[in-house]
């Protein structure tokens, strides 16, 4: 897990909770507030932009199933004026809605029925990313892989990796955004340009010489995780250091 020294304190983190089920909302609220983060509640679309207009979050917990309006919706709307982070909950389990979510400007989302333990796990990572200077001298150390973005350095228990310069900048953006889930759309652009967008083959590939290289095994990944049909997560064991 990464630790974030320059993170803010958690009392002075304010989440917004917009879903129209009061028993998840109380279940949301309650888990946030034992872990010491201020909660706002709204119960529709309306009520959680007004909100957010008026009192701000640093992080806003957006149901897809609003009464008033959909929650893409209230997402597309949001985005036209704030950047804040926004986690979905969702009871789809279309891959095409998932990417379209990302796409929309969410930057994670939560698949009804969740954990809790897994929502706190989403959050703390997103804030971690949205809270870091994007600092290109990142260093990433969990003991047995060591990655060093700024010198283009990889070791894997000591002994130094090779990787091409493809497989260097996909690991890069993975590393930088710790447990995010960053959509195949936005990696083959950034790695290929946005003429390859639809050559998801390429990634595929990709993904699979990257594994090879850090001994990384797909059907039990210790690095990363491949969500079908929508993108990459980079699992984190320690930390990055900037």
């Amino acid at each position: 897990m990464f630790h974030d020294d320059r993170s803010r304190a958690l009392p002075a983190v304010q989440i917004l909770v917009i879903d129209d089920e009061p028993q998840i909302r109380k279940f949301i609220d309650i888990s946030l507030r034992s872990q010491g983060y201020k909660t706002i509640l709204a119960a529709d679309g309306e009520q959680g932009l007004s909100v957010l207009a008026t009192q701000g979050a640093d992080l806003v917990i957006l149901d897809l199933g609003l009464p008033d309006r959909d929650g893409q919706d209230v997402l597309k709307e949001l985005r036209l004026w704030s950047q804040v982070p926004v986690i979905i909950l969702t009871v789809r389990s279309d891959e095409g809605q998932k990417v379209a979510l990302l796409d929309a400007g969410a930057n994670d989302y939560v698949t009804k029925p969740f954990g809790i333990e897994e929502l706190m796990a989403r959050i703390r990572a997103i804030l971690r990313s949205s809270g870091a200077p994007d600092d290109v001298s990142a260093i990433y150390d969990d003991g047995c892989l060591s990655i060093d973005i700024v010198e283009r350095e990889v070791h894997l228990h000591g002994q130094s990796i090779q990787l091409t310069r493809k497989e260097f900048s996909l690991l890069a953006l993975l590393v930088r955004q710790p447990g995010r889930l960053i959509t195949q759309t936005q990696l083959l652009r950034e790695i290929w340009g946005p003429a390859h967008v639809e050559h998801t083959h390429y990634l595929r590939i990709l993904v699979g010489k990257l594994r090879h290289k850090l001994g990384d095994n797909a059907s039990a990944p210790q690095y990363i995780i491949t969500e079908p049909g929508v993108g990459l997560r980079f699992l984190s064991k320690d930390r990055v250091h900037g």
